[in-house]
Order: C-alpha cells, then structure tokens, then sequence
C-alpha cells in the first residue's frame, strides 16, 4: 500500500471512529475505537489534518483536548444568504472586533512552507467531489479551454463585472454589459472604474485564449497583474513586477512581508506549491489563499487571485467561477480570516457558494436542477410588469437602468442592489424562446431587441 493510500485509511478510520462519540473523544478513546493501529504520535498528526480540512474541530487544552466531527450542516444567518459553517462564523465574529481588539501579526512564512501538494488540502474530498459534480461541462474532453470559449461573452460581463464590484466599483450589470459590447462608459462614473471593468475583460480574455499555455508560473502571474493593474497604478512600471516596498492592509492588523527578497523567494515557492497540487479546486482555492496573504504585487493582488482562480478551471474545461452574488463584506472577512489568523473556513464558506451560484449559471443541466431563488420569488410580482414594461416600452440600455433604479429606490434599502441586478441579469438573458412568459406580443419583443442592441442603446 501506497504512503498516500495509508494516510487515506487512517484517516477513514478516525473519522468512523469519531462518528460514534457524539459528546467528543480524547486521543486513547480514538484509539481504542479505531479499527487500524495508529500510534499517539501519527494520530495527532491525522487529527490536525483532519482539523485543516474542517471535518474535526477541539475543546479543551492539553491533555484535556476532546475532538469532534463538526457537523456538516452550515448555518443560515438572517440578512447573509451564504450559509456558514461553525468555524466560519467563529472567525467572521472575530475579525469583525473593533481592530484595537485584534492581536497585531505579522507574515507567517510556515502557513505556505508548511502546506504540501496533494498531501496537506484546504479542501476536504467530500467537498472536491462536490465540486467537480457541480463543474460537469460537456467539453471535459475538450482540449484546454473550450467551454470558456463557448460562453465567452457572457463570462466577459459576469466576472468583469462580480470582480469590480467586489472592489467596490459601482458599475451596474447592464453599465458593464454597454461597457464591454458596445464600448460606451457609464455616465457619473470615474476613469479609474471605467478603466477597473476593461482590465478585466483583456485579463479574463488572457486566460482563456491562452488556456492550454498559462499555468502558475512568473509568466502568467506577472502578466495577469500587468493587464489588470493597467493604467491604475501611481508608478506605471509597477504592472507587473513584484513589490519592493512594505504595504498595509486596510481595516486590518495584519502586515505583510515588506524585504523584496523575502517576497521573491515565497513568491516562487507559492508558485511552485500551486503547480504541484493536482486537484483544479484545490488549485483554485490555494492561490485565492496564498496569493492576496503574500501581497506580491504593489495593489490588485485580490483581483489577480479572483482570475488565476479560473486558470485550472479554464484548462479542464470546468464551469468557471464568476463570483456570482458574492456579498462584499463576507469576502473581505473571509480575507481577513487568512490575514489575521491563518484560518480558511469562512474564505471556504464562500468559496463554495460562490462556485455554485456560478455553475449554476453556466451549467444548463444544473440550472434545471437548481433550486427556486427565494428573492425572484419574494419580487415576482414586481419583476415581472418591469421587465414587460421595458420591452414594450421599446427601451433602450440607458433608458432602462434609470427605471430599474427608479423602481429599486421603492424597495428596502437591503435589497435594493439585489433586485437591480435581479432584473438587469433576468434581461441580459431574453431570448427569442423565453420572452412569452412576460406576455409581450413577438412584434413588441423584435421592436425591443433592435434597440437594444442598438450601438447607442
């Protein structure tokens, strides 16, 4: 039996050992109810492993420790719609304490020189598998980038426009849309927004028109952050080229590496890890870790991990990740989770999620598999005569945002951002063979799309 194959059964058998202690097992009752002999020394080193994985969680101290399968069952929070696990929601409690209540840190260079490739995993196996289900493409036999390719345009708009927003671009869905169709800038935003959305889509385009040659290396990396630093750093030379300076992180205690040497050197070695790691999820999700907690590069390190994300999803032809209505804050608190404490869950919470909600969109046989979207449901009836309005009305793209705005200000003010892109998504995504169920005559259906689609629309 391989050493791998061992681990494997070793740590089957803690956990079937551990299912059957439901109030917690100190280290000799894991053994005595193991069906495999492990020594204390390897069955702590299993149990840790299983603790990064988020399938064990402790109590107690010392010799006093007790460990436990955490459940999971993920909690819903009234007003955040990803559901979070036990030790996602510890962490989001504890980076958001006022930061004089925070512990200052520095970067811990073990949390990446400790993590081995296919051995170590962010990502439990329950949850690759899921992944990879949720992932299914018809081109998975496809050479490298063909279903990217496939739905191009539309995954121009999303993840240009998800990935913005998570920095705060206040761009709309249908302002990207114009943006990137028709190359009209929205009106009442600022050069550096404007300039954000277009450095994605040549960024997004790079990845996947070079699918079968990208990979984590210098090359890629560095011109992933050049195409999307373009034009919106103060020293123009910083696209590209790794930090030689010392930067702090927003809201945060944490401070990362600031001697250029030291960045080189965990840089290639991060670089490296990645490469080596064989699973596409667990490539995704380590470089959305490791590449923002480095801080390489001078500023957009977030964006540059957010698309590399897609570079192994992209080369396996697998439902990219769009970070479809990922809310702001929760990723901003799953970062600071990595910054602060070196913990991943609640980054993983939303990792997961948000990978659903993508697939879900790009996916058709998922999509007819999907669940109800509870607040299309809450607003059907408000959805429904806007959207009939707009295409009778013959609106134009402007025309339309100002109603949907003016409709979405008679809303509660939570949910106002989501039924705009509620609407804007439900539009972006008419076609001759879904228009009916608005109950608008083909006639008044062609009108509308003509000028829709129209240069100055």
């Amino acid at each position: 039996m391989s050493t791998k194959s061992k681990i494997n059964e070793e740590l089957e058998a803690i956990k079937k050992a551990l299912s059957s202690f439901k109030d917690g097992a100190s280290l000799e009752e894991i053994q005595k109810a193991s069906t495999i002999k492990i020594g204390k020394r390897a069955l702590q080193r299993r149990l840790e492993k299983l603790q990064q994985q988020g399938i064990v969680k402790t109590s107690g101290l010392t010799r006093y420790t007790k460990y436990y399968l955490d459940t999971p069952n993920k909690i819903i929070t009234p007003g955040i719609p990803v559901p979070l696990s036990s030790s996602g929601m510890q962490i989001r409690y504890n980076v958001t304490q006022f930061v004089t209540d925070r512990q200052p840190v520095g970067y811990n260079f073990e949390f990446l020189t400790q993590y081995r490739p296919n051995i170590d995993s962010y990502l439990s196996e329950e949850e690759k598998i899921q992944l990879a289900e949720l992932g299914k493409t018809t081109s998975l036999s496809q050479p490298a980038g063909t279903y990217a390719k496939e739905i191009l345009q539309r995954l121009l708009i999303d993840l240009s426009w998800n990935s913005s927003r998570l920095e705060g671009n206040t761009y709309s869905l249908l302002d990207t849309q114009r943006l990137l169709s028709q190359g009209q800038s929205a009106d009442n935003k600022t050069a550096a927004e404007t300039q954000m959305i277009l450095n994605h889509k040549d960024a997004i385009e790079f990845i996947v028109q070079s699918a079968d040659e990208i990979g984590f290396n210098r090359y890629s990396l560095t011109n992933l952050h050049a195409l999307l630093s373009n034009n919106l750093l103060a020293d123009p030379t910083a696209s590209g080229r790794l930090r030689t300076f010392g930067v702090g992180i927003t809201s945060s205690v944490f401070t990362p590496l600031g001697i250029p040497q030291q960045i080189e050197e965990m840089f290639e070695i991060m670089l490296q890890k990645a490469t080596d790691i064989n699973d596409p999820f667990e490539q995704a999700f380590f470089i959305m870790v490791q590449l923002p907690y480095l801080q390489p590069f001078d500023d957009v390190n977030k964006r540059v991990a957010r698309l590399a994300a897609n570079i192994p999803l992209t080369r396996h032809n697998l439902a990219p990740l769009a970070f479809v209505d990922v809310p702001n804050d929760l990723y901003i608190q799953g970062m600071l989770g990595v910054y602060e404490l070196n913990c991943v869950d609640l980054l993983k919470d939303v990792f997961m999620w948000a990978y659903e909600r993508s697939a879900l969109r790009y996916a058709a046989l998922k999509q007819s598999l999907g669940e109800p979207d509870p607040f299309r449901l809450q607003y059907r009836d408000v959805i429904r005569p806007l959207i009939a309005q707009i295409i009778t009305g013959a609106m134009s793209q402007k025309e339309a945002t100002a109603v949907i705005d003016s409709k979405a200000a008679t809303l509660p003010e939570n949910d106002r951002s989501r039924f705009i892109e509620t609407v804007e998504t439900e539009l972006l995504s008419l076609h001759e063979g879904n228009f009916a169920r608005y109950w608008v005559r083909p006639s008044e259906f062609a009108r509308w799309k003509e000028i829709w689609n129209a240069k100055n629309g």
